[in-house]
């Protein structure tokens, strides 16, 4: 089992962005030591709460300090950006990192709507262009627009003989579709809390075409994990990933990641305890045993093969350390 990592470099209570992005790259660089084979970064845009708004920005400076793990984007919003100017980004990305990119695209825009307004200034777009995008990202990155293309002729520079790994985000069925479509990989945001991964990873792999790109169907799924010595320390760590979604969900303007201090002294009501509830079903939290069983259990329930493991707490160290508890558990080689 093939175990990687998605970082959404959030800011800790009390923290600041440059704190968190200084985290995101030492965490690069022990992911990288304890065997971890992606570490993906994120693009929200105009949050307090998240510090990632330029994944390939921050996939140049991870791969300049790491030196094998691959580095990718988790993801890339299309409908925003041309995807000449995305193709030349990570062919420059593949150029300067050989074999160790990955470009990954979502159709979601990554902020709230003044945010894609501001992005997406002076043109019209929607998220309906979205499956001729990836076409024409794969023909760029590919050198494959020909006499009866847009744009004949059209190279994607620096030009080069390999090309990163292309995959498609999603938390639905519809880019599950595209990927089996056009015979992409395929990435499954369990984490979003949003039902039917199991069958939209195996509606991908039914209607898989093989593809220039790839042989056969794979699938990934993104899952939130907390790992700890004890179950009441993971319990205990969780809470604040409770009250951030919590928190999400109810709108709030986030500007942090609680501390557990503020976890425990927040207002709950009854609503708000069940809305939790209904959210820790989508997280697996305890010790590095029952987190690699849960773990195993996931995988086969929705057929991936591969886990990307995304964890938040507020105490850096602590995340650090559950990242090495489920290396040592999946016996990671480093």
């Amino acid at each position: 089992m093939k175990l990687s990592i998605l970082d959404q470099s959030q800011i800790a209570e009390g923290r600041t962005a440059k704190d968190a992005l200084a985290e995101t790259t030492r965490l690069a660089q022990e992911a990288d030591r304890l065997g971890y084979d992606r570490y993906w970064v994120s693009e929200h845009h105009a949050s307090g709460a998240l510090a990632h708004s330029s994944p390939e920005i921050l996939i140049a400076h991870l791969a300049a300090h790491t030196s094998r793990i691959r580095l990718g984007s988790g993801g890339v919003m299309m409908p925003h950006y041309s995807a000449y100017k995305v193709a030349e980004n990570f062919r420059l990305l593949e150029a300067l990192h050989p074999g160790r990119i990955d470009v990954g695209l979502g159709r979601a825009p990554g902020g709230m709507p003044l945010s894609t307004r501001a992005l997406q200034e002076g043109k019209y777009t929607t998220v309906d262009r979205y499956p001729q995008q990836v076409a024409d990202l794969i023909t760029y990155l590919y050198d494959q627009a020909g006499p009866t293309h847009t744009y004949p002729g059209l190279f994607a520079s620096p030009v080069i003989d390999t090309a990163p790994e292309l995959w498609l985000l999603g938390s639905s069925g519809e880019s599950a579709r595209l990927s089996a479509q056009l015979g992409l990989t395929y990435a499954y945001a369990q984490f979003f809390g949003v039902p039917g991964g199991e069958d939209a990873i195996r509606s991908y792999k039914a209607n898989f075409r093989p593809s220039a790109l790839n042989e056969k169907a794979q699938a990934m799924a993104a899952v939130y994990v907390v790992c700890a010595d004890t179950e009441e320390e993971a319990e205990r760590l969780a809470s604040s990933t409770s009250l951030f979604f919590l928190m999400l969900h109810r709108g709030g303007n986030l500007r942090f990641f609680p501390s557990i201090e503020t976890t425990e002294a927040y207002p709950y009501d009854e609503i708000d305890i069940e809305l939790i509830n209904q959210r820790r079903g989508q997280i697996i939290v305890g010790t590095p045993d029952t987190v690699r069983t849960k773990l195993l259990a996931l995988a086969d329930r929705y057929a991936a093969d591969e886990l990307m493991i995304v964890t938040n707490t507020h105490n850096f160290e602590a995340r650090l350390h559950s990242y090495r508890l489920v290396a040592e558990a999946f016996q990671l080689q480093g």
